[in-house]
């Protein structure tokens, strides 16, 4: 299965800006004490933050009396005490409250009634194009791990740990980057044979050049190529090659000139830009970039859209390196692959998965048909882009620049710390996670949220037996299947492991001093790590997101699903909130990972994650039929009158639709073992109601308008608020609760539902 394929629980993000904040301490004011003992002098003596933090505090016990108050006559009217009133409940309950909009009729709009007023209150930061429940985690995340990595009594015993502390460093030393300006990765085109653009260069060496920017520095123009386990075959690792090469988010920017105009000009204006920082003169810079740019439009052309390659068994193609030769002439294959993977030996009768056997046919012709003086300016500038970000303040403000165009970004002044921590995870992701698990995770969560994997698991598999249009063979398969699902939850062992984790990361060497050279360095050992797996079988135990992060994934060739620490918090998760809640927000999330084993591509796998046909022929054309049916509803909505690609988000919206389902058949199961549930105070709603509307605020965001396109043409998930709408208006238990009347936009009477 393609690597890009991982489904995930949300989009992951691509190169916009960190966010807005500072990275400068807390000033200090020195107060003038007049005599001891008044509060006048104690408040004097404080720093600006503290008295901000007294005033904050006043207030809020001011706001605490007052709800206190409301809550005590609230008690003494609820003589059956069903109300829960612990501290826990009346902050949650003060959370959702400000976040609804009680204005709005639920079954006319209910993401507007649950988010309409956490939208208000959240206006976009400056810098961001998106904003919503998972970037605010995230942030309060990178804030957990600066204060890890710049503690003063920093001594770890992993040497991982202490190389990532040097990473982070090294990305800080703001003057050394400034001193080096672009002269480092100037030297480094020089090396690798020098740029038609800044001055001469090898008209003779296409296939180093090529071996040079996507072997040693894993840029990846043309196509990309990587080692993971073979679709077919998943106990076996295998070379697999894969369309690439657009600098753009999707081929649409390309061909659709007249929408992007001002994308495609702004685009080559930074391309001329880092031309010019690197030693181009301006004019013939444009003239050249811009032949870069026709032939990336070339390649957008002969690229196949996403919405086009989700039947995984249609795009799989396994050849030996002499049938691939055979297949796209314009590479040497053997040459290529053999140092891209060395120091192992390989011979052209290895084997190689393709996905996409057109597009490298085209790729080839593509190839020999244009000038070599463009072919070296196109791999060159692959290398120019993948690495710019680590050089001076020009290269970020030209990068700002483009964003602001293709996002809707206004400029901000993104802390530098914020950056840095972005990337030492980018790198050193699982030695960052460490620190970060043992700062911040609380062990009993994973043995809850395991328990919550086996209610909605059971749920799930209670549904699969009610299901009138499977038949008996398909369906046994599939209970087979969901319960073989492998869960992984927090973090990966080894990681608390000094001596695994060390070995991990053995062989990358990390200096202090040169942000530039530790990210080269990385390149080079992130290939031969790559090189180290082809021949070993696939580790089911290794994750490919880390511990920290604020999403979660299921993988098909493993049957695996994986939920990181970073998720498990609130307002996915807390051990003291109602169970609506958290079945509501993790839960959905449990359940949306586990329907993608059974989505259009996940359920071409088998429980071993083999792709191969296990469904009877009946079952899969009702499947097909039921799937049609949400391909449809959601073509239907739009956003800034642009429609939603149906197809492109189809497993996306099969998880969200089977995760609901499978979530609230678990708490309902729940409450029948335990009894119900006090409720939380001032809301009136049921926890039953409370439960969509847990649902509904965790996908809460605003986006600006050129941010909601790309997401159109490039997301497989479908805009947050139809992900709410959607899943919610096909839920007959959502209009059950909420009473909406036939006919009202929260219950238009045909319901589409697979699982």
């Amino acid at each position: 299965m393609p690597n890009y394929k991982r489904a995930t629980l949300q989009d992951e993000e691509g190169p916009e800006p960190a966010g807005d904040g500072s990275a400068s301490p807390d000033s200090v004011e020195v107060g003038f004490r007049k005599g001891p003992g008044s509060l006048l002098n104690r408040l004097a003596s404080r720093s600006q933050l503290e008295l901000v933090l007294c005033a904050v505090a006043i207030s809020l016990a001011l706001l605490l009396s007052v709800a206190v108050v409301t809550l005590a006559i609230q008690y003494r009217r609820d003589p059956s005490h069903s109300t829960c009133l612990t501290d826990a409940c009346v902050r949650v309950a003060s959370k959702i409250l400000e976040a609804l909009d009680t204005e709005m009729d639920p079954c006319q709009d209910f993401y507007q009634y649950s988010c309409g007023g956490w939208i208000k209150r959240n206006p976009l930061p400056n810098g961001r194009s998106k904003w919503s429940t998972f970037n605010s985690i995230w942030d309060q995340n990178q804030a957990i791990m600066k204060h890890l990595l710049e503690n003063a009594t920093f001594n770890s015993s992993s040497e991982a740990e202490r190389k990532t502390q040097r990473y982070y460093l090294s990305c800080l030393k703001e003057q050394r980057i400034e001193e080096l300006g672009s002269q480092p990765l100037m030297e480094l085109i020089d090396k690798i044979g020098g740029w038609n653009i800044t001055g001469s260069w090898n008209q003779t060496s296409f296939m180093e050049v090529l071996k040079s920017v996507s072997g040693t520095y894993r840029a990846t123009p043309f196509f990309t190529v990587y080692v993971g386990a073979d679709s077919k075959s998943s106990n076996s690792n295998v070379i697999q090659v894969d369309q690439s090469g657009l600098f753009l988010p999707s081929r649409d920017y390309y061909l659709n000139k007249t929408a992007n105009e001002r994308v495609l000009a702004a685009y080559l204006d930074y391309m001329v830009e880092l031309g010019t920082l690197l030693g181009g003169t301006p004019e013939p810079t444009r003239l050249q970039m811009q032949q870069v740019l026709d032939f990336e439009t070339q390649l957008a052309n002969i690229t196949v859209p996403q919405a086009e390659r989700r039947d995984d068994e249609k795009i799989y193609h396994k050849m030996s390196i002499a049938e691939l030769q055979l297949l796209a002439p314009a590479i040497d294959w053997l040459d290529y692959l053999s140092y891209a993977l060395a120091p192992l030996e390989l011979a052209d009768t290895e084997p190689v998965v393709v996905y996409g056997d057109t597009y490298l046919q085209q790729v080839s012709d593509l190839i020999n048909d244009t000038d070599r003086s463009i072919l070296n300016n196109y791999l060159i500038w692959n290398l120019v882009q993948k690495t710019a970000s680590s050089l001076d303040q020009r290269f970020e403000t030209a990068q700002e620049r483009l964003l602001e165009t293709l996002y809707g970004t206004r400029k901000s002044c993104t802390p530098r710390w914020q950056t840095c921590i972005s990337n030492t995870d980018d790198t050193l992701g699982f030695a960052l996670g460490s620190l970060f698990v043992k700062a911040t995770f609380d062990r009993d969560s994973k043995a809850i949220a395991e328990e919550m994997i086996s209610e909605i698991r059971a749920a799930f598999e209670v549904s699969l037996d009610q299901l009138d249009w499977m038949d008996e063979k398909t369906r046994q398969a599939a209970k087979e299947k969901a319960d073989a699902i492998y869960d992984m939850i927090g973090f990966p062992d080894f990681i608390l492991d000094n001596k695994e984790l060390d070995d991990v990361y053995d062989g990358y060497e990390v200096s202090e001093d040169s942000f530039f050279q530790n990210m080269l360095n990385f390149y080079n050992f992130s290939a031969k790590v790559m090189a180290d797996q082809l021949r070993k079988p696939p580790n089911r135990d290794q994750w490919s997101m880390t511990p920290q992060t604020v999403n979660a994934y299921y993988l098909p060739t493993k049957n695996g699903i994986v939920f990181p620490a970073g998720i498990l918090q609130a307002p996915f998760y807390a051990r003291n909130h109602p169970k609506a809640l958290n079945f509501g927000g993790i839960g959905v999330v449990m359940g949306h990972e586990l329907t993608h084993a059974f989505d259009d591509q996940g359920r071409e796998y088998d429980k071993e994650g083999n792709l191969r046909p296990w469904w009877q022929n009946s079952s899969l054309e009702a499947f097909k039929n039921r799937t049609a049916c949400m391909t449809e509803q959601y073509g239907r909505y739009t956003v800034h009158s642009e429609k939603v690609n149906g197809r492109q988000t189809l497993g996306e919206n099969i998880a969200d639709n089977g995760g609901l389902k499978a979530a609230y058949n678990a708490y309902k199961s729940w409450l029948q073992k335990n009894g119900e549930e006090k409720r939380l105070p001032a809301l009136g709603l049921t926890n039953h109601q409370l439960f969509f509307v847990g649902f509904a605020q965790v996908w809460c965001s605003v986006r600006t308008p050129e941010s909601s396109h790309e997401g159109l043409v490039t997301d497989p998930h479908s805009p947050d608020k139809y992900r709410v709408i959607g899943t919610l208006s096909n839920s007959r238990d959502f209009v059950e609760h909420f009473g909406c009347p036939l006919g009202s936009p929260m219950n238009p009477g045909k319901h589409c539902e697979v699982w």
